[in-house]
């Protein structure tokens, strides 16, 4: 997230090899995810599973915390819970991020009701004990939001790959995620009746619609949870990536993903020096667009009486155009090869 256009060390011999560890949301640096600087780079460590070492499923530790039934309340205790709580929880204290999230529930508010604990929206309050964000994986916030039938889980950006505990969270606890994100999340599903995704439903009202059928239908709604309690996790792509993966998530046992994409980086190097001295010619490894790419954000519009885009959101899509720019002009003085200052950059 740090990186900016004093990172790079010009001048690039042709031997320097460069490498980028970047795991976070494009919202934190746009620049990075231009086709123009992406490919400036040799390895990648991203959330994309085209990257050199993905990261997509750096927020899940492993097979059993989704088997787990740790924190699963029985549907028979929610349908009592319903008397005071909502269908619905959202829990959110970044608000108006590139996805919208926000105008989404905002709209979804008007037809079902949402119990809302985070600063965005917010209309329930959580104990004083866990008002601080940190609190977020405590046992205590985990036992409240294991007590609804369905969460609201949406992205603070729309990316291939880019799925965070947003998703994963709900699936340990025994909660139904309402998914919003990554448009190619139905390749990480634990089952294919595990979630139920944004992008199925025209417009918020049918989504209500749909939500209120399986709270009121017992045998449709343990469709959703019959995979958690079977223990019965179908995705082949899932459990392929969690077994091959070089690394581990809270796991003292196993290497960190930064400590795995460094051993990486450095294997791959000395595997050309090893070449180099047999008088073979190197392998040449580059970054594609696909190891860092996202669509410009866009913004949900449901009916002319929708409140206007507030400022944050007025300010992600010139910022998203203007760092296609910046990209660009880095991208010049790179292949130009000279130190440059920031005023050159800016002119």
């Amino acid at each position: 997230t740090d990186f900016n256009i004093d990172s790079l060390p010009l001048p690039r011999k042709a031997y320097h090899d460069w490498a980028l560890f970047h795991e976070e949301s494009p919202k934190n640096n746009y620049k990075l995810f231009h086709k123009p600087v992406i490919t400036l780079f040799n390895y990648t460590a991203t959330f994309s599973r085209h990257s050199h070492l993905p990261l997509t499923t750096q927020y899940l530790e492993g097979i059993e915390v989704l088997k787990s039934l740790r924190y699963f309340v029985p549907l028979q205790s929610k349908n009592n819970l319903r008397k005071r709580l909502a269908p619905l929880v959202y829990v959110q204290s970044d608000c108006d991020p590139p996805s919208d999230r926000d105008s989404y529930v905002r709209e979804l508010m008007t037809y079902i009701e949402v119990d809302s604990y985070g600063e965005c929206l917010r209309n329930k309050d959580l104990p004083q004990s866990l008002q601080n964000p940190a609190s977020m994986d405590a046992d205590a916030f985990y036992r409240i939001i294991a007590q609804y039938k369905f969460i609201l889980a949406f992205e603070n950006a729309v990316c291939d790959d880019y799925i965070t505990e947003k998703f994963w969270r709900p699936l340990k606890l025994g909660v139904v995620p309402i998914y919003y994100g990554s448009p190619s999340i139905t390749d990480w599903l634990p089952s294919n009746r595990s979630a139920i995704l944004v992008s199925e439903f025209s417009h918020p009202r049918e989504l209500a619609r749909f939500i209120r059928q399986l709270d009121y239908d017992d045998r449709l709604y343990e469709a959703y949870i019959a995979w958690k309690l079977k223990g019965d996790i179908s995705n082949q792509r899932l459990l392929t990536a969690l077994k091959e993966r070089k690394w581990g998530v809270q796991d003292i046992s196993q290497d960190n993903y930064i400590d795995a994409f460094e051993c990486m980086v450095c294997r791959k190097v000395w595997d050309n020096i090893r070449l180099q001295k047999k008088g073979l010619p190197p392998k040449r490894w580059k970054a594609e667009i696909t190891h860092l790419s996202c669509p410009e954000p866009t913004v949900f519009s449901f009916s002319p009486s929708a409140p206007r885009w507030s400022a944050l959101q007025e300010m992600w899509i010139p910022s998203f155009q203007q760092s296609k720019k910046e990209a660009q002009a880095l991208r010049w003085l790179v292949d130009r090869n000279q130190n440059f200052s920031v005023q050159d950059f800016w002119t």
